[in-house]
């Protein structure tokens, strides 16, 4: 695998290879559907966090929740048929945005400027990890990313099998969860993890872009980094929630 990001692996770029009829895919066509996604996400985003101030807390995490939802099912469908990536990829950043949204300003109506903070330090997060890429700090060797795959895999796993127990009330997962040091060193690592992440996806991207991948494969692409920048951000606002519980 190229990368830890489950949606972006070397087999994607190797299954859809071959010429299309509207062209292959380039750097900046990924960048700028990357953009587009964002900016959708962003407005719906928005939406969720207005119903929440105005008073309609119970509308917003409903919205929050069906977001939740319908962005997994999106997901799951762009994962595994990404000739459906130009409708799939926008309707998932859609609900993708609605969650955050929600979750957003629960933080936030508990932690003031939480919600800024993360918001500054994903981005700066991302633009930090491209300019180090760009400039060859990071080399993305074959070891670098199986470790990251490999751990990616181990926190997904972890996370689903925590979630389970939790949800039919058999075990709470002691500290990791907590403001304690542990707790808060669990949140570190999990955030550089998913950092490390996005240093794959960008070479994942230019790799595809040099292989000549259908256009299409751009809105691929594209959802493959949404994917990464949402977990970065939840994982940074868990992080500062901790700290800021402390």
């Amino acid at each position: 695998m190229r990368t830890g990001n489950p949606t972006l692996n070397e087999r994607t770029f190797q299954n859809q290879s071959g010429a299309a009829a509207d062209g292959a895919m380039t750097i900046q066509g990924a960048v700028n559907k990357t953009l587009l996604l964002l900016g959708m996400s962003i407005a719906t985003a928005s939406y969720t966090w207005t119903q929440f101030i105005q008073g309609n807390q119970s509308f917003a995490m409903m919205l929050g929740f069906g977001g939740a939802a319908a962005g997994l099912v999106f997901g799951l469908i762009c994962s595994f048929k990404p000739t459906t990536a130009k409708i799939t990829a926008p309707l998932y950043a859609a609900a993708e945005g609605l969650f955050l949204g929600g979750i957003s300003a629960l933080m936030e109506a508990k932690f003031e400027g939480i919600v800024i903070q993360a918001v500054a330090l994903t981005f700066g997060v991302m633009l930090a990890l491209l300019f180090v890429y760009k400039t060859g700090l990071i080399k993305v060797t074959e070891n670098f990313r199986l470790g990251v795959a490999a751990a990616t895999g181990a926190i997904a796993l972890f996370y689903l099998v925590t979630f389970a127990l939790r949800a039919f009330n058999i075990f709470e997962m002691p500290y990791i969860h907590e403001s304690g040091l542990i707790g808060i060193g669990f949140s570190v690592f999990v955030v550089v993890l998913a950092s490390l992440n996005l240093v794959l996806d960008f070479d994942f991207i230019e790799s595809g872009a040099a292989q000549g991948a259908p256009k299409f494969m751009e809105w691929y692409a594209a959802f493959g980094l949404m994917v990464t920048l949402v977990w970065l951000y939840i994982e940074i606002l868990r992080l500062l929630a901790k700290l800021r519980s402390r």
